[in-house]
């Protein structure tokens, strides 16, 4: 994609236009389905890990309650488990931005700067 006119006009007011050419470019679109293809997967299988841990507390109680060594039970270990699965997200993400949305934003926002 490159935008053919200054995406400033005079006086630094951005040209919508400019902003609009960018949307709609093949580059813009890919972004957003790269985006996509992993945030909506992952957030579901977040709201199912998450909404699994909930119903088994709220509908299972004595199965929760299991022991699984001393003190500690499947509750504790599935609750603490949900902290972990928070943080491996996050980390997965991070890499997916690095090393597929931020160079094709990094592209996107240059040509739109005409620095590229």
């Amino acid at each position: 994609m490159t935008v053919n006119h200054d995406p400033l006009k005079v006086g630094g007011t951005p040209d919508p236009e400019a902003y609009l050419t960018a949307q709609r470019s093949p580059e813009f679109v890919e972004l957003r389905k790269r985006y996509r293809g992993f945030a909506f997967p992952m957030t579901v299988a977040f709201l199912v890990w998450y909404f699994a841990f909930v119903l088994a507390a709220v509908f299972a109680p004595a199965w929760m309650a299991q022991p699984v060594g001393g003190n500690i039970n499947r509750g504790i270990v599935f609750g603490l488990l949900q902290f972990v699965s928070t943080g491996l997200i996050t980390w997965l993400y991070v890499r997916h931005a690095n090393n597929k949305l931020d160079p094709l934003a990094t592209e996107i926002r240059e040509d739109l700067e005409g620095t590229r």
